[in-house]
């Protein structure tokens, strides 16, 4: 499996926004993951372009993953600059 137990606490530890690996609600921990999830599916697309369950789950992924960047964007927008900035993301 491409994503197991030790590699989530990892996304957790590192980009909680405490810095706790248990803090799993947060909403920089829960974009880390989708955006990982997002590259892993992105890989998978790029080898297997039929298949078009995938395609729609990577759609969703990447809605969910917007409408908390949006969520944290109006909360905190120093958090927001810091997230986008450590995962690299464009905007």
């Amino acid at each position: 499996m491409y994503l197991d137990k030790a590699k989530k606490e990892e996304i957790f530890g590192k980009f909680s926004h405490n810095g706790n690996a248990a803090d799993t609600g947060s909403p920089e921990s829960q974009i880390a993951l989708f955006s990982y999830r997002i590259a892993h599916l992105t890989e998978h697309l790029k080898e297997n372009h039929k298949d078009n369950v995938t395609a729609r789950s990577l759609t969703m992924l990447v809605g969910k993953r917007r409408a908390l960047l949006d969520y944290l964007k109006d909360r905190d927008i120093n958090r927001y600059r810091a997230i986008v900035k450590a995962l690299g993301l464009r905007r």
